[in-house]
């Protein structure tokens, strides 16, 4: 049995008589920092990344403070708004991300195939000895101008080998993978890899391909909906000796800084672009007149060419005063866009904050978000929000 070392992000622990080689692996995925305690001990310190990573014998779990429910439902809300928006997953408060995330996909999955694998026509192109289907002309004269077989064919079939069915075995695969996995979510993985048997994996590396919504579709998209998040978030599949001096490591994480800031980005476009303009994440912009000196805020609202908002999205709550390096970084963002006020959102229960500079008199709001509220709780706090920044 390994042995196994649950934190909480950003949480310390010193852990007695753990190898430095064990340490170095799981530092080296980014998961926490590891450095010599007075006793001897290893500390090891948990990022802002969550999930499970098993190197050698250790399996080390770094639990998110909002739930492993509603990370999901942040992350899967992020990528579909309308999909989310009423699906709240329902987890053990005990079950770490990896392992909730492979129990919410195996329920859904087996839901999805309760009414049978879903099968549709796919277009196959063959080399063949008989005919089948229609004839490649083209490619029969340029393969074969004096030969009369074998037959270059096109033809429809139908078949349980569609993407969907394609995004949800490999999902399966990677999740079977996972270190930590409750033997009960195992075992639904299995059946489900054995009913998708004869169903081709997704290539190695590529994004999971889109899906249209039809009827026939309907039942899968939950179970698509968790796939997608298995595949496309961080996945750990490290070698031996990738690093000198370090393990073989697998895994799963997500960056706590990097959800909140694609949830509040998508949250925020819901709840602005019906009042005209685009919201966009990350757009570069610079903060001298010569160009040399790029910036990225983190969310920023645009009529046309003219900036509406800038808003910075800071997921660690901050204790007292808000870090005056992020004040700093939004009156830059406000100064080279021309706005008279910026906003900082943060993760809490504060009241929101004002900052009126001297002299400029540049505002700078702060506002906090409670990450611990139901999700209609958590989508009326945007609309709030919203409307700051649309009076503001």
């Amino acid at each position: 049995m390994p042995i196994r070392i649950e934190l909480q992000e950003y949480q310390s622990w010193v852990v007695p008589g753990l190898e430095g080689a064990t340490a170095r692996t799981l530092a080296a995925t980014g998961a926490i920092t590891a450095t010599r305690d007075l006793d001897g001990g290893l500390r090891l310190t948990a990022s802002s990344r969550v999930g499970v990573v098993r190197a050698g014998d250790v399996e080390l779990v770094v639990r998110p403070k909002v739930g492993v429910g509603r990370l999901l439902w942040l992350l899967g809300y992020a990528r579909d708004p309308a999909g989310w928006r009423d699906d709240d997953i329902t987890l053990d408060p005990s079950t770490d991300l990896s392992a909730g995330l492979a129990v919410a996909f195996a329920h859904r999955t087996e839901r999805a195939l309760a009414a049978g694998v879903l099968r549709g026509y796919r277009t196959s192109d063959e080399t063949s000895p008989v005919l089948r289907g229609r004839l490649r002309e083209a490619d029969q004269m340029r393969a074969r101008l004096t030969v009369a077989i074998p037959l270059e064919i096109r033809y429809d079939d139908y078949t349980a080998d569609i993407t969907e069915n394609r995004i949800l075995t490999t999902a399966t695969r990677r999740l079977l993978r996972l270190p930590g996995m409750p033997p009960p979510a195992r075992a639904a993985l299995h059946r489900i890899r054995a009913r998708l048997a004869d169903v081709t994996p997704l290539t190695a590396g590529l994004p999971p391909p889109a899906t249209p919504v039809t009827r026939l579709t309907r039942r899968y998209q939950p179970a698509l909906r968790l796939a997608r998040l298995a595949l496309v978030h961080r996945g750990i599949d490290m070698p031996a000796a990738a690093r000198a001096g370090t393990l073989a490591a697998t895994g799963f994480l997500f960056d706590m800084n990097t959800v909140f800031e694609t949830w509040l980005t998508t949250a925020l476009r819901t709840a602005l672009e019906h009042r005209g303009g685009a919201v966009d994440g990350q757009r570069g912009i610079h903060l001298d007149e010569t160009g040399r000196l790029p910036a990225y805020p983190d969310i920023t609202w645009w009529d046309g060419p003219r900036c509406l908002a800038v808003i910075d999205a800071k997921y660690k709550a901050p204790t007292g005063e808000l870090p005056v390096q992020d004040l700093y970084q939004m009156v830059a963002y406000c100064t080279a866009l021309g706005l008279p006020a910026g906003h900082l959102v943060h993760v809490g229960t504060a009241p929101p904050g004002i900052h009126v500079l001297r002299h400029s008199g540049l505002r700078l709001h702060t506002h906090a978000l409670d990450l611990d509220q139901p999700p209609a709780g958590l989508l009326d706090q945007i609309g709030a929000l919203a409307t700051v920044i649309f009076d503001r």
